[in-house]
């Protein structure tokens, strides 16, 4: 606390220089003077303690604000989740395994309604499914939107590749306005998150027959929901430096049944981003040698 000056006195701050004669020190410190015995006064600098007070009490406020923001994000998902978790146990909403819920659009002509994000969707979605995604990547460039893309890339985004998303206002009158509320619908979404909060809002709309997909499509194997996409339902949540390099658990499980040949793909490509790092390293040691020649010319 004295180093930042709020140990000192209210007015002012003194830094102690040495005197021009036998170094004798000078200044008011927890009300004590020295007094100098040289005829030529040391140099006394002084600094307002207000400007030290004020970045102080600055930094605390936003650290202040950022924990309770973060407190009350993790007090809303636990009050969610307990919601939830009251649909299924009072059976408000029914639970089917990827498995079943093939079984149901097959048998039954269920409708699966997928509330993904575009992003995941467009990997992978079930045939004949109906997409309506309850959050989706935020697009908007303002700068509230900005801040919260720059912080969620630093904050993971760069490594698991989730873009910053958001909640779509018109999620509910867009289902409402495709399906009656007696229609019997399957949710599902990737990992069974999104699904479950979009349930209760189907459920508090007077949607009564809600089955929703425990575990996400991520759950289900190839052979459990007719798939159309380029990629397996396993790989549509994955992205970014983390999917590039295959350190996902889903293409770790993949690499374990493919053996090596699936290994070395990603083998290669870690060994090719060691080898442009260490390029660009050499080169911005020649760029800096090269100036350096410059400016002893």
């Amino acid at each position: 606390m004295e180093a930042l000056g709020l140990g000192l006195p209210p007015l002012y701050t003194l830094s102690i220089s040495h005197c021009n004669r036998r170094n004798e020190h000078c200044g008011k410190i927890s009300g004590t003077t020295c007094r100098l015995k040289s005829s030529k006064p040391s140099y006394l600098k002084l600094t307002p303690p207000y400007r030290i007070h004020h970045e102080y009490s600055s930094v605390i406020r936003m650290q202040a604000v950022e924990e309770d923001t973060d407190l009350k994000q993790m007090k809303d998902m636990a009050a969610a989740r307990k919601r939830w978790e009251a649909l299924v146990r009072e059976e408000k909403v029914k639970v089917l395994t990827p498995r079943e819920a093939g079984y149901a659009i097959q048998l039954s002509n269920k409708t699966l309604l997928d509330v993904r994000p575009s992003m995941e969707h467009k990997k992978a979605w079930v045939k004949g499914s109906t997409w309506i995604p309850i959050f989706d990547v935020d697009n908007r460039f303002d700068a509230g939107t900005l801040s919260r893309k720059v912080t969620d890339f630093m904050m993971g985004g760069w490594w698991s590749g989730v873009p910053t998303l958001s909640y779509d206002n018109q999620f509910l009158s867009k289902v409402v306005e495709k399906f009656p509320k007696d229609t019997d619908l399957i949710v599902a979404c990737q990992k069974g998150l999104r699904s479950l909060a979009a349930c209760e809002l189907l459920y508090n709309a007077g949607y009564r027959n809600l089955f929703w997909v425990q575990g996400g499509l991520e759950a289900a194997e190839e052979e459990d929901l007719e798939r159309e996409g380029p990629q397996p339902f396993k790989f549509a949540g994955i992205g970014g430096v983390s999917e590039f390099l295959g350190w996902t658990d889903q293409q770790r499980a993949a690499a374990a049944k493919e053996g090596w040949a699936y290994r070395l793909v990603f083998s290669a490509r870690l060994v090719g981003v060691f080898l442009v790092a260490d390029a660009l390293f050499l080169g911005a040691q020649q760029v800096g040698r090269y100036l350096q020649d410059i400016r002893s010319h």
